[in-house]
């Protein structure tokens, strides 16, 4: 074999193995990269534990008793749905909680949760049984005036405290508030507005 012959047979050779040494360098760090990416989804999405919310929604009212304007009062039972919204990718277990509904800040009826869970990406719907009254009220409550003009404004309130797992084993105590105004309409027994904060 002639000198030229055996150099670029080894020329030859080394090109091969730095192709090869190219495509394993490649190789790595697009694996490398993958590896990178998919912790980083993992960390930010995956365990990114967010707090569900905690919302009455619409409902309709089933009794409703009004006095008049001189001598106000309402008697009121009604069905109230309420939604627990888990976005986490895991389920949030929570305790048994109370939800209060007020007028003018003083407590005219509660309804009670019972301890259960929310599952990962979810809504928990749950109906609880209402009944309300304003004997607690002072005679120095607005809702006389709120009668003249057909309308009762009730907020409710409550916390739900609970825990969020993640891969079954990663787990984080997130509290979820509901504040939520309602206005209802004395003449068609509707919730004429529903905000929740």
């Amino acid at each position: 074999m002639s000198k030229p012959d055996h150099e670029s047979l080894s020329y030859a050779d080394e090109e091969a193995k730095r192709k090869k040494r190219m495509k394993w360098t490649i190789g790595i760090t697009a694996f490398v990269i993958l590896q990178v990416v998919q912790a980083l989804f993992f960390v930010l999405v995956i365990m990114k534990f967010k707090s569900p919310k905690f919302r009455v929604a619409e409902f309709d009212v089933q009794t409703l008793n009004v006095g008049t304007q001189a001598s106000p009062s309402f008697d009121m039972s009604f069905v109230a749905p309420i939604r627990i919204k888990n976005t986490n990718w895991g389920p949030f277990k929570y305790d048994a909680t109370a939800i209060n509904f007020t007028y003018g800040g003083v407590q005219v009826g509660q309804a009670t949760i019972p301890k259960s869970k929310a599952n990962f990406k979810s809504t928990k719907k749950i109906n609880v049984s209402v009944s309300l009254s304003s004997s607690a009220l002072p005679s120095s409550s607005n809702l006389g005036n709120e009668l003249s003009s057909e309308l009762i404004t009730l907020n409710s309130q409550g916390e739900l405290k609970g825990k969020v797992t993640v891969m079954f084993m990663f787990k984080k105590t997130k509290t979820s508030q509901m504040n939520c105004t309602m206005t209802i309409n004395t003449t068609t027994k509707a919730v004429q507005s529903l905000s929740c904060k």
